[in-house]
């Protein structure tokens, strides 16, 4: 039997890549669908369904652009920072407002809840606010 070898590769020029794989999902204007998805804060699963890509493609992608993984992030907070623009412009006006943020954000101070306390004598006092 004859023993086979392989061709030997010509050294000089490296070899070309060859450009007959799929085409790539991650076009301009699926990157645009992404970013307009997580502006409206969506998750990646959403994000990918509105752009019509698996979330393996947008991962692929992210290791490939490591700078994306933030922008996706702060994109996501555009909702937050927009309800907070709204919720302090309506304070100026609503009392009401006013006092639901108060009641969320300093609890100890302004909060609806019953406050259990323990006072100097050593009792335990159940404190309830009336509004």
């Amino acid at each position: 039997m004859a023993k086979t070898t392989k061709p030997k590769r010509k050294v000089g020029r490296p070899k070309k890549k060859s450009n007959a794989g799929r085409p790539t999902k991650m076009t301009p204007e699926t990157v645009n669908k992404l970013i307009t998805a997580f502006a409206l804060g969506c998750t990646d699963i959403e994000a990918c369904c509105y752009a019509d890509i698996s979330k393996q493609t947008l991962y692929d992608y992210q290791k490939q652009n490591p700078e994306f993984v933030d922008r996706k992030e702060r994109l996501k907070q555009t909702p937050v920072l927009q309800a907070r623009s709204t919720l302090v412009k309506s304070m100026k006006t609503d009392k009401d407002t006013a006092k639901w943020f108060l009641e969320r954000k300093l609890k100890k101070e302004f909060g609806t809840a019953p406050l259990i306390g323990d006072p100097d004598d050593g009792k335990i006092e159940i404190i309830v606010r009336k509004e």
